[in-house]
């Protein structure tokens, strides 16, 4: 594989890694309003998570900058865990909460933008 072909592949692995960032930020929620053996359940979900997460970034950065990646990745579990947060936690939803999430969904695409 070339390196441009590398560099993009780890550009998806970065965004996977992210997606499982929310996942394992969900799983410490499902935990804390679970009760009895579900709370194990979600603590095991979030262990699992947050490894995955952590072994696709250590790849994913394998090809592209630290900075980036690491920016990047943050973003894509803040975002997302917002989001999850308002449709399936039904937390309050705000002017402000939605108009910080644009600009950080703007600041992601602008480090993917600029990154070499």
């Amino acid at each position: 594989m070339d390196s441009f072909n590398a560099v993009s592949m780890n550009w998806i692995v970065l965004i996977v890694a992210g997606l499982f960032e929310v996942a394992f930020a969900s799983c410490l929620e499902k935990a804390r309003i679970s009760t009895g053996n579900a709370v194990y359940w979600w603590y095991t979900g979030f262990f699992v998570s947050i490894v995955i997460s952590m072994l696709l970034l250590m790849k994913a950065i394998q090809t592209l900058p630290i900075g980036t990646a690491y920016a990047v990745w943050t973003g894509i579990g803040a975002v997302g865990t917002v989001l999850v947060g308002i449709f399936i936690f039904k937390e309050p939803i705000s002017f402000w909460k939605i108009f910080f999430i644009i600009t950080l969904i703007g600041s992601i695409v602008g480090l993917k933008a600029v990154a070499h």
